[in-house]
């Protein structure tokens, strides 16, 4: 998968139907949120066992919602010419300082909530 060739998918999707000017980072923020919520809604009332074995539907619906949830996403950072790649990196780097193996391991609670 090329991140620019899916973004410039989604950029020229969206320029064949003149909606570059309803694209802008406010809106797709909100359009990111709601498909995220979409995707939570599928879960809402499933015991967690059954949130780890969804059926055929549910997949459906999730993957669905996924692909939507993604490339909201990198429309977005095509649009604010966030580099996702690098982003996800720097990212990996701070949550690796937040959490280290020695505090996190089998750990649940928040870097701030350790208590350490």
């Amino acid at each position: 998968m090329d991140i620019f060739d899916i973004q410039n998918q989604l950029k020229e999707f969206a320029s064949e139907r003149d909606w570059e000017q309803f694209h802008t980072p406010k809106n797709i923020a909100m359009a990111l949120s709601v498909e995220s919520s979409e995707l939570v809604e599928i879960f809402q009332w499933l015991k967690p066992e059954e949130s780890q074995l969804p059926n055929k539907k549910q997949l459906e619906l999730i993957n669905s919602e996924v692909a939507d949830i993604a490339m909201y996403l990198l429309r977005f950072c095509d649009l604010l010419d966030v580099n996702l790649e690098k982003a996800i990196e720097e990212k990996l780097v701070k949550n690796a300082e937040k959490y280290p193996v020695t505090l996190s391991k089998g750990n649940a609670k928040k870097y701030n909530q350790r208590g350490d």
